[in-house]
C-alpha cells in the first residue's frame, strides 16, 4: 500500500482544512487508516483513526470536538477535517494503515504497516 497525503497549508488560527490521503492497493478497504503529527523538536503523537468500515472513529483528547477523520473506501481515500485549528496544531501530518488490526492499538504509531510523507499544517496565531 501507498499513501500519499495532500492538503496542508498555512491558515489563521480559528480556520479550517481537510487533508486527503489517498491509498493505492486493491485491499485498501481492509485497513485501518490513522492520522497522526509531529512538529519540530516534539514526537509523533496520534491524532485520529477510523477502522476499515468507518464504524469507529478514534481522537486525541487534543483534538477531539474539533477534527474530524471519515474514509470513502470507493475512492481509496481517508480525510481528516480539521476546524478551530490552534497554533498548537502546527505540525508535520502523516497518514498511515494497518492491515491486521486491533481497535485497541490503533493510538500506537510502531502499530502502522505502512506510512504516507507527510503534508504539512501550519497555523498562524
Amino acid at each position: 500500500v501507498q499513501l500519499q497525503a495532500s492538503g496542508g497549508g498555512l491558515v489563521q488560527a480559528g480556520g479550517s482544512l481537510r487533508l486527503s490521503c489517498a491509498a493505492s492497493g486493491r485491499t485498501f478497504s481492509s485497513y485501518a487508516m490513522g492520522w497522526f503529527r509531529q512538529a519540530p523538536g516534539k514526537e509523533r503523537e496520534f491524532v485520529s483513526a477510523i477502522t476499515w468500515s468507518g464504524g469507529s472513529t478514534y481522537y486525541a483528547d487534543s483534538v477531539n470536538g474539533r477534527f474530524t477523520i471519515s474514509r470513502d473506501n470507493a475512492k481509496n481515500t481517508v480525510y481528516l477535517q480539521m476546524n478551530s485549528l490552534k497554533p498548537e496544531d502546527t505540525a508535520v501530518y502523516h497518514c498511515a494503515a494497518v492491515g491486521d488490526y486491533s481497535d485497541y492499538a490503533l493510538w500506537v504509531d510502531s502499530y502502522y504497516d505502512y506510512w504516507g510523507q507527510g503534508t504539512q499544517v501550519t497555523v498562524s496565531s
